[in-house]
This record gives C-alpha cells, sequence and structure tokens, in this order.
C-alpha cells in the first residue's frame, strides 16, 4: 500500500488490486477514511472535519493523477505508483 502523498500529518494511500469503485484511503492519527477518486464520497470510516476538508480539496486538485495512480495499481504487469504533492508543497 503505497503512500501517494502526506500533508499536514494526513497520509494518502492508494492499494494494489484495490475493489472498485476507485478510491483512495486517507489517514489522520488514528483515524482513516476511503474516498471515492471522481466524487470525494465518503465510502467508508471517517476523519475529523477539518482533515476531511484537507483531503477533499486536496482530491479535486488532483483527480486526474489520482485516477492514473488508481490506474497503475490495477495494471498487469503492476506499474509504479507516482507520488503527488500535498496540499502544503511549495509550488
Amino acid at each position: 500500500m503505497p503512500t501517494i502523498s502526506w500533508f499536514y500529518g494526513i497520509a494518502i494511500r492508494i492499494f494494489f488490486n484495490d475493489h472498485a469503485p476507485p478510491h483512495f484511503h486517507a489517514s489522520y492519527g488514528d483515524d482513516e477514511v476511503l474516498l471515492t477518486i471522481e466524487t470525494g464520497e465518503v465510502l467508508r470510516g471517517e476523519l475529523p472535519p477539518r482533515a476531511l476538508r484537507l483531503v477533499r480539496a486536496w482530491a479535486l486538485m488532483y483527480r486526474a493523477d489520482l485516477m492514473a495512480n488508481w490506474e497503475r495499481a490495477q495494471a498487469r504487469p503492476r506499474k509504479p505508483i507516482e507520488k503527488i504533492p500535498g496540499l502544503d508543497a511549495k509550488q
């Protein structure tokens, strides 16, 4: 389960061979949530409200990159997953 981004203490991960719909995992402390890439809908879990807002804002900015990583993680043979900048990255 590669960590593809890290910002403000939030880890973003995509699992290899994971189930549909395309989604990613975000964890903050002991909390974890699964969100769809397309809509940002919570599939399972929860985060504190501020952390969830940050994750959704980040996912909106990087939706295409997230989807490309999802496709890499599902590919046969497996393709490397790429890092995505966090919200706190210097542009």
